[in-house]
């Protein structure tokens, strides 16, 4: 009998994982969305209306034998998944891939794509209108969304608050953070660091209303249109009997160098939802979920789990716009914005997606 795979969330780890075994298992992949969204070019989709059908992918394409589900998990346990709609999808193993959310729009927070692409446009239409512009978070969203609004629109004012005393904390030289500041600098967006709103503005996040906000230290900051550009939260509220026990409170589960569960031996997690000290990236979950997959064929053909993942150190790429932008490797240093856009900025790695999902 043919091993069955369920696996929960079509998101990057999730939809790679169905695809590598496709050929090997019967797999589910249990979705509500009817298309993946990438994520990655979601700022640009904002800003660029060339851009906004280009980033959902039909999963249609995505697997040749297995199926996709399309529907939410209410409570997943060793054995199985419970569905919203009440149906029971049993598995012989377990692959969690709920990811996490965050504010639109560096993600989209409804399931219809239809739906999904007119809330970008609205908000794209509500944005072309401001002349001002608030974001709150000098982390890597709040820094991207500012250099696809300049770049878009050079005209807008754009001030980022932070309470942090540098963009983009974490393991990175202060050359990349210096470099940041000049290109953020030559662009015209003002930085407000080491301070905070006194109070959030009254407005709706991406509504444009003109509002006046004051930070902690008194400065008053006027802004047609705002954005919230913090606050992961991992999707794991589904979790039920002992996987509920891999559960943090910060709503990460706990995984084994092999990706299981602790206790688990059929369960893995990968992307967002496992607790890895790294950066939550695309391209980390994509690594899981190699890790994964390997570690399910092993089992099915009745070996042992061999691989094992290592959390890459600190490296990321940051367009500020599709031609701006600063990246950092450890093996290769601080790299420009000519470099960076080349990396991802230009092409915001599209092409890996269409070819993954069958579009190429």
């Amino acid at each position: 009998m043919t091993a069955k795979v369920a696996v929960v969330g079509g998101g990057y780890g999730g939809s790679a994982v169905a695809k590598a075994l496709d050929e090997e298992a019967d797999v589910v992949l249990i979705e509500p969305r009817d298309a993946f969204v990438h994520n990655v070019a979601a700022l640009r989709a904002l800003v660029d209306p060339s851009w906004t059908d280009e980033i959902f992918f039909p999963y249609d394409g995505l697997l040749k034998r297995g199926t996709v589900v399309r529907d939410r998990a209410a409570r997943a346990d060793e054995s199985g998944v419970t569905l919203a709609s009440g149906e029971r999808i049993e598995a012989d193993y377990l692959v969690l891939a709920t990811g996490s959310g965050y504010p639109f729009p560096a993600k989209v927070d409804v399931d219809d794509s239809a739906a999904a692409k007119a809330a970008l446009r609205a908000t794209r239409d509500a944005l072309a209108g401001a002349e001002r512009v608030l974001l709150l978070g000098a982390g890597p969203c709040g820094l991207e969304l500012a250099g696809e609004i300049t770049a878009m629109w050079p005209g807008k004012a754009v001030t980022i608050v932070d309470p942090a005393g540098d963009v983009v904390t974490g393991g990175y030289p202060d050359e990349f953070r210096a470099e940041l500041r000049a290109q953020l600098d030559a662009m015209g967006v003002e930085l407000l660091l080491g301070t905070s709103l006194r109070e959030e503005p009254p407005t709706t996040p991406g509504r444009a209303e003109t509002f006046t906000a004051v930070t902690g230290s008194g400065r008053k900051v006027t802004a047609d249109i705002w954005f919230r550009c913090y606050g992961v939260v991992p999707n794991s509220g589904y979790l039920a009997g002992g996987l509920a026990g891999a559960r943090r409170p910060d709503g990460q589960v706990e995984v084994g160098p092999d990706l299981r569960l602790p206790g688990r031996p059929r369960t893995f997690a990968v992307g967002d939802l496992a607790a890895l000290p790294e950066a939550k990236r695309a391209g980390a979950a994509g690594r899981h979920a190699e890790v994964v997959a390997h570690n399910i064929r092993a089992l099915i053909a009745g070996g042992d789990p061999v691989a094992t993942y290592t959390p890459a150190p600190p490296g990321i790429a940051l367009p500020l716009g599709p031609s701006g932008g600063v990246s950092y490797w450890a093996d290769g240093g601080v790299l420009g914005a000519e470099e960076t856009s080349e990396i991802k900025g230009a092409h915001l790695m599209t092409g890996h997606f269409r070819d993954l999902f069958g579009l190429s």
